[in-house]
């Protein structure tokens, strides 16, 4: 069993950087992923890390996941931030998947808020 808490959501200006948190309550050593979801739109891949990250390629250059296993943290570091990134952002997890379908990942957080404003 895994329970997620994200935290660090925020209002900030484009071109700013955010780190959204994610704190693990349960086995560190899972898959890990970020996903967001725009108003009006469908819930979408953001990035995943078990050996090594993948990205999706909207975000590929700007956003930094990592992990800190000591505090039972995950972290998306978002740098260079657009209008578009508008979302709420959800941490999931995963017992071994790391991929990219939001259907496989068995843990969600609640979610955390990003605003960009232009």
């Amino acid at each position: 069993q895994v329970d997620l808490v994200e935290s660090g959501g925020g209002t900030v200006q484009t071109g700013g950087s955010l780190r959204l948190s994610c704190k693990v309550n349960g086995r560190i050593d899972y898959a890990m992923a970020w996903f967001r979801q725009a108003a009006g739109e469908e819930r979408e891949f953001v990035a995943s890390l078990r050996w090594s990250p993948y990205y999706a390629d909207s975000v590929k250059g700007r956003f930094t996941i990592s992990r800190d296993n000591a505090k039972s943290t995950v972290y998306l570091q978002m740098n260079s931030l657009k209008v578009e990134d508008t979302a709420v952002y959800f941490c999931a997890a995963h017992e071994y998947y790391s991929g990219a379908r939001q259907s496989q990942y068995a843990y969600w957080g609640q979610g955390t808020r990003v605003t960009v404003a232009s």
